[in-house]
């Protein structure tokens, strides 16, 4: 759901969290989260640890992630260490990022809320999106 507002929290690096961190705002985590993340939108810093899962619609992930991941768009920058499976609709690797676990896109057999518009160039005959993924060089 978007807000108006521009309101984000921050985990900073001196902060280490054991238990679950759900956020209504976007997050930003630097420090060390020992549990599952759901918010909106999350951006994990080079030097942050995540040991859990994690709920987004967009993250951004550049430390090391111990957990299955569950997003709408990925972006996994270079510096990322990933353990874990990842549920994806759209995703973006930079290379060098290491990922250990399976990539699979989100379950699509959910019922979608808008109908299939045919493609202009391109399109399958069923009108299905095929997911996204891109190799950032």
């Amino acid at each position: 759901m978007p807000s108006n507002s521009s309101t984000f929290s921050v985990i900073g690096s001196d902060v280490s969290i054991k238990g679950n961190v759900s956020a209504s705002a976007d997050l930003h985590v630097d420090g060390s989260v020992e549990g599952d993340i759901k918010c909106t939108s999350l951006v994990q810093g080079e030097t942050s640890l995540v040991t859990g899962g994690i709920m987004a619609e967009t993250a951004r992930l550049s430390g090391r992630v111990t957990g299955s991941i569950n997003v709408r768009e990925l972006v996994i920058l270079k510096s990322a260490q990933i353990e874990g499976d990842v549920h994806y609709d759209a995703l973006t690797i930079e290379q060098g990022a290491q990922v250990d676990g399976r990539f699979a896109p989100n379950d699509r057999r959910k019922p979608e809320v808008k109908p299939a518009a045919p493609k202009a160039s391109g399109a399958k005959p069923n009108g299905d999106e095929e997911p996204q993924l891109k190799i950032a060089q």
